[in-house]
């Protein structure tokens, strides 16, 4: 198998602990050797690999370039061999114009998956297996890129004495014509990102949980990897895992990782390192997603300020120039370096960033304050991601909330008037949705929006009740909730997607079972909010100045039945009022040092 890696390409590569050096001194001749162009697999480095691959009992691995000359000379494992990054010519479009010979030892010359990914990741002339037994070249097979990158054109196993050199040199120029073919039907603009998700002692739904997370970033999983273990305190899996993931991640094309867990920042560069590819955990993940998906000001300000609060601890100064004291012999150092210098304007963004976010804030309660001023109950629909929250308020208020079946669809808070069965109104505001693991620090840059929706008369907390998961889930909703200070708040469990259930289950005081898509069960929910809504009403007897008109029509506007007035000095009225009018009505006469005439109800 061909593994890639990048590195210095210098005389003989690879693996070559244990190798004696005058082992070392005969392999480094291959470099001198000539070959004509026609000559695919010269019959002459067959023989010299075949035989230090006996010796060795190694792989070995020769590069060729079009014109003949050999590009790179390594040595691997038993089983393996690295691949150094070349390219004779420009551009990813296009074959690199090397191909690739090497040893298989006392084995077939049947190309490995690996093999076959390294072809086309790589975009190489040719790759080429040879079996090798008791130091002598068997067979020969070679792959080319066929009509499809993912779908190799093979050849072989030829035997070592009959190699069809021009055909096969022939081949490459087939190839070249067909990649041609392929980037020109192909725009690389729609290519997603392929990854590999790798968990740790994760559970199926977790790791299911994470691939809809990729989903929604729109890359492409190509393989779903769980390891049980403790955790590596350095490279978070085991190193035999991250060995096998590197084979995995050549063999499917792959060119990111996602872990199920957030890294430590050394974990993340011993991956990266190790594996040569992108690595980024969950955390990354959410947080790019709610930057793809955040639309109003305030919600792009929050998303920056994660992704700054999250980035800062992992910044690495790899140089130290800009230093803005010269420093001398005997002085402390070289002054303020590049990274000191970074984390510096990043903090400086972060003030920036919280400040306009107070500001917005301030702006968004004297809007809260003018709705409580119109009396207009306010609902909150709170839950786990793609429970249905949006769906539910289009249901509701004939909203036209985007509302699909991706996780973090909604970010920014939506409020809807809607009309409950009693006619009056009241407002339903959608917010983000929660999840397993999220980020604290995109918690805290929600937080004041959170909490200001939190504020409401009451809470729907909206469960997929299709989700097998969805215990858990709400017992994460909890959690998050409890982090806010809402625990305590008023509550109903609406239990969405019913429809998708064999039989709905009956509707008990806090619980109801409703589909936001069919309609089914929204009925009977409005009508028990209107219920809880429903006012209290109390007997008020109170004397207002003529001049006290406002309150007199505040009076007039709520009162249930009849108001009777009589005029005097002072006009005193007496009416059927909600306890909060009355309670609004004696705080108003109080701060204004006025003797209030006590109610009715007091006297018994």
């Amino acid at each position: 198998m061909v593994l890639p890696i990048i590195q210095e390409i210098y005389m003989i590569n690879g693996n070559t602990t244990g190798v004696r050096r005058y082992d070392l001194e005969q392999l480094d001749k291959i470099y001198e050797m000539k070959f004509s162009s026609g000559d695919f697999a010269p019959k002459e480095l067959l023989d010299i690999m075949a035989e230090y691959t006996g010796k060795l009992n190694r792989e070995i691995s020769v590069f060729l370039g079009r014109n003949g000359a050999v590009l790179d000379v390594s040595i691997g494992t038993n089983s393996d061999v690295q691949m150094p990054s070349i390219r004779k010519r420009r551009g990813t479009v296009t074959l690199s114009g090397v191909r690739c010979l090497h040893t298989h030892p006392n084995a077939t010359s049947m190309l490995s998956t690996v093999d076959l990914g390294t072809l086309s990741s790589a975009r190489m002339d040719a790759m080429c297996a040879i079996s090798v037994r008791d130091g002598k070249a068997i067979s020969l097979t070679a792959a080319f890129i066929g009509e499809a990158l993912n779908k190799p054109v093979i050849y072989g196993p030829f035997a070592a004495d009959k190699i069809p050199n021009s055909n096969l040199t022939e081949e490459i120029t087939l190839a070249t014509r067909r990649v041609a073919e392929i980037v020109s039907m192909t725009d690389a603009s729609d290519k997603k990102e392929r990854a590999i998700l790798v968990g740790l002692n994760a559970t199926d739904a977790s790791m299911h949980e994470l691939a809809r997370l990729a989903e929604t970033a729109d890359v492409e999983v190509v393989y779903v990897d769980v390891q049980k273990r403790p955790r590596d305190s350095s490279m978070y899996i085991g190193k035999g895992k991250v060995h096998e993931l590197s084979q995995v991640a050549t063999s499917l094309e792959a060119d990111t990782f996602i872990f199920n867990d957030d890294l430590s920042p050394s974990e993340q560069r011993n991956l990266e390192d190790a594996l040569h590819l992108k690595v980024i955990d969950r955390t990354t993940l959410i947080l790019d997603i709610f930057a793809r998906h955040a639309k109003s000001r305030e919600g792009c300000l929050q998303v920056e300020l994660a992704q700054l609060k999250y980035n800062l601890p992992r910044l690495v100064g790899m140089w130290t120039f800009f230093s803005r004291s010269g420093g001398g012999i005997g002085t402390v150092g070289p002054g303020e370096t590049q990274i000191e210098l970074d984390k510096r304007m990043i903090r400086r963004r972060i003030f920036e960033l919280e400040r306009e976010i107070k500001r917005l804030e301030a702006q968004r309660k004297l809007r809260r304050a003018s709705r409580e001023r119109n009396r207009m109950k306010q609902i909150a629909l709170v839950g786990y991601t793609n429970a249905g929250k949006s769906s539910f308020l289009n249901a509701v208020s004939n909203a036209d909330v985007l509302a699909v079946d991706k996780l973090f669809a909604t970010l920014d808070p939506v409020t809807r008037r809607a009309e409950l069965p009693s006619g009056r109104t009241a407002l339903f505001t959608d917010t983000v949705g929660f999840i397993e693991k999220l980020p604290h620090d995109l918690v805290d840059a929600f937080r004041s929006t959170l909490e200001e929706a939190l504020q409401a008369d009451l809470l729907l907390i909206v469960v997929d009740i299709s989700d097998e998961n969805h215990i858990h889930q709400m017992d994460v909703v909890k959690e998050v909730l409890g982090s806010l200070g809402a625990e305590d708040k008023n509550i109903l469990f609406v239990y969405n997607k019913c429809d998708r259930l064999i039989e709905t289950p009956q509707n008990s005081e806090n619980a109801y079972f409703i589909s936001a898509k069919t309609g089914e069960g929204i009925p009977a929910l409005l009508a028990a909010i209107d219920e809880k809504f429903a006012p209290q009403y109390v007997e008020l007897t109170v004397e207002l100045e003529y001049s006290e008109s406002a309150l007199m029509a505040l009076i007039q506007r709520n009162a249930k039945g009849n108001v009777e007035i009589d005029y005097g000095e002072r006009m005193k009225i007496s009416a059927n009022v909600p306890r909060e009018v009355e309670e609004e009505i004696m705080e108003t006469l109080i701060r204004k040092g006025r003797i209030k005439i006590q109610k009715e109800e007091d006297y018994y």
